[in-house]
């Protein structure tokens, strides 16, 4: 069996892998993501982050989202801190959504959608001489996820949306140089972080998730614009890239921890305690 693995539009790399090897699934992603559930862990450091915007190179569709990849040759585009051990290298980002406003994410929060969610794959070069290995492997990668929610025009997205019409059809592949990914990050610095896998193929348990409390504003337009790619090839029948997500998976004896103390927790330490159980969601 093959599988793909995020590769880059030069030439998607794919490893061969038994189907003993696809996890069954003890640290399967996405999750939700229940906030009176999460522990707060006071020795979880801010996240920094470092981009070179001059590493970004172009926007690939690959038949089922389109990925901005980066230079990953050296150390120029990383982030470090946060639940990380070593510093991680951008490899390239890219986005799920819905065919409507109401669903679009992989995580949820208190079981509730945003229409649209952004992530940012990192992978650790310190340990791994390259990506394809650090895929494999339990610390190989490490993704930031971000939501994003319906609201205010977004000036950096859109730099990203007015190019979005030359890659409209899979395998299609455009230069994009010059661009700095932190604008699509939000300021605050609350996070949440599990360990967790690839959400496509090959659902490797590989993953460092660090999911951002606060999500980013865009646009209707700016989704609409998400929606009008495709999945097809062109001459080929039209099919909308839309819900381009996969299903919640169980969080089994994973724990979710915080950088951040929970609101849901201080109202309940303020309250008597019988209104207390009547007030947590």
């Amino acid at each position: 069996r093959i599988l793909q693995v995020w590769g880059s539009a030069a030439g998607p790399n794919c490893i061969v892998l038994s189907p003993l090897t696809i996890p069954g699934g003890t640290r399967q992603s996405p999750i939700n993501i229940q906030w009176r559930d999460s522990v707060y862990d006071p020795f979880l450091k801010p996240l920094k982050i470092s981009y070179d915007p001059t590493t970004c190179l172009h926007i690939w569709n690959n038949g089922y989202s389109f990925l901005v990849e980066f230079d990953d040759s050296a150390d120029r585009s990383i982030i470090v801190g946060g639940p990380l051990e070593n510093q991680y290298r951008l490899k390239q980002f890219h986005f799920h959504w819905g065919a409507i406003n109401e669903w679009g994410s992989e995580h949820t929060v208190d079981s509730k959608f945003y229409p649209a969610e952004l992530h940012l794959v990192h992978w650790n070069a310190v340990v791994y001489p390259t990506f394809e290995e650090a895929v494999m492997e339990g610390n190989g990668l490490a993704v930031i996820g971000v939501f994003l929610k319906l609201g205010a025009h977004h000036e950096g997205l859109q730099t990203l949306v007015d190019a979005l019409p030359a890659v409209k059809h899979k395998d299609t592949v455009i230069e994009f140089d010059v661009f700095d990914p932190s604008c699509l990050i939000p300021s605050c610095p609350d996070y949440w972080t599990y360990a967790g896998s690839l959400t496509t193929p090959p659902l490797t348990e590989s993953v460092t998730w660090i999911i951002k409390k606060k999500p980013i504003e865009v646009d209707e337009n700016q989704l609409e614009a998400f929606r009008m790619l495709l999945f097809t090839s062109d001459g080929e029948e039209e099919k909308r890239m839309v819900d381009n997500f996969r299903p919640l998976q169980p969080l089994m004896n994973r724990t979710v921890r915080s950088s951040f103390q929970s609101r849901h927790l201080l109202n309940a330490e303020l309250q008597p305690k019988d209104h207390a159980e009547q007030i947590r969601p």
